[in-house]
C-alpha cells in the first residue's frame, strides 16, 4: 500500500505541530511535509517543546503567496490546513493569512488534483451559543441550571461568530462546502476545542475542552477517512462531562473515539 503524502500548512503553530509530529511518527503510512511563514514557533507553542523540522520535508512559505502555495501543494494527496493567524487582532493579517491564504490554498489544491484538505475550523464559530442557556451554565459549571435534557449544538446549527477570526473560519467552511460540491473534492473541516497545551486547563474551559491526543486522532482520522466522505464539519472535542456540541458525526462518519475528559485532567469537582 503506498503512503499518503499530506503537507500540513501552519506547521510551527500549537496544534499544526502536533498533526505534522503525529503524521511524521508514522512513516510507513505517511509522507509528510510542512510549510508555515517562519521556521521558529509561533507564541502558543509551549516553551518546552523541541520542535522537530527536517530540512528536507519542511519549507517557509506565505499562504498569500498563490504561486509558493502552488508550488507546495504539488504532488500531495492531502492538505491539512491548520495555518492561520489565531489571534485576529488586526484585520490585515486575518485577511492575508485566514481569508486570502485559506483561498489560496483550496484553489491550489484544486488546480494540482489534491485529493482532499482536511481545514481546521475552530469553536470559535459557536462563540455565541456559549452567551446562552444553558450552555451558558455549562460553561460556568453552575450546576443547578444545566437541565437533564437539552438540545446539543450540531455542525448543522447556524454559526454563531463573535469576533472577525471566527468568522474567518465561516469562510473557511463556506470554501470547504463550495470546493466540495463544485469541484468533487473531499473537503471536511475540523472545529478545534480548546487544546491541552503541556499543563491542564482551568475549570472555565472544560466545557470545550479538546486533549492533545484526542484532537491529534480526530485530524488523522480525517485524514484517513474513506474516499466517499466527501463533506463534513467535526467538532474537535474530548468527550466532557458539560460538552454541549455534538460529536457524533466525527464518531459515526471518522470513527473518532475520544480518550480524555476534562474532569478526568483537573484536580476539581465535577
Amino acid at each position: 500500500m503506498s503512503r499518503l503524502k499530506v503537507l500540513v500548512t501552519g506547521a510551527t503553530g500549537q496544534v499544526g505541530y502536533m498533526v505534522y509530529s503525529k503524521l511524521m511518527s508514522e512513516p510507513e503510512r505517511y509522507e509528510v511535509y510542512g510549510i508555515d511563514k517562519k521556521r521558529e514557533p509561533s507564541q502558543r507553542v509551549p516553551g518546552s517543546w523541541d520542535l522537530d523540522l527536517p530540512q528536507e520535508s519542511f519549507g517557509v512559505c506565505d499562504l498569500s503567496d498563490y504561486n509558493a502555495v502552488a508550488k507546495s501543494v504539488e504532488g500531495m494527496d492531502v492538505v491539512a490546513h491548520l495555518g492561520a493567524d489565531p489571534e485576529g487582532r488586526e484585520w490585515e493579517s486575518v485577511r492575508d493569512n485566514n481569508v486570502i491564504g485559506t483561498y489560496n490554498v483550496f484553489e491550489a489544491s484544486r488546480q494540482a488534483n489534491v485529493k482532499r484538505i482536511v481545514g481546521a475550523s475552530s469553536i470559535m464559530v459557536s462563540e455565541g451559543h456559549r452567551e446562552q442557556e444553558p450552555y451558558a451554565a455549562m460553561m460556568e459549571r453552575r450546576h443547578a441550571d444545566i437541565p437533564d435534557q437539552f438540545d446539543m449544538i450540531s455542525p448543522a446549527t447556524p454559526a454563531e461568530p463573535r469576533g472577525i477570526y471566527a468568522a474567518s473560519k465561516v469562510w473557511l467552511e463556506s470554501l470547504a462546502r463550495v470546493y466540495s460540491h463544485r469541484y468533487d473534492m473531499s473537503c471536511l473541516c475540523i472545529r478545534i476545542g480548546q487544546v491541552e497545551r503541556d499543563r491542564p486547563r482551568p475549570p472555565q474551559g472544560a466545557d470545550i475542552y479538546v486533549s492533545q491526543r484526542d484532537i491529534t486522532q480526530i485530524w488523522q482520522r480525517a485524514i484517513d477517512a474513506p474516499e466517499d466522505v466527501r463533506f463534513g464539519i467535526f467538532y474537535g472535542m474530548s468527550d466532557n462531562q458539560y460538552r454541549w456540541t455534538d460529536i457524533d458525526d466525527a464518531r459515526s462518519v471518522l470513527g473518532y473515539a475520544p480518550e480524555d475528559r476534562a474532569e478526568d485532567a483537573h484536580d476539581y469537582d465535577a
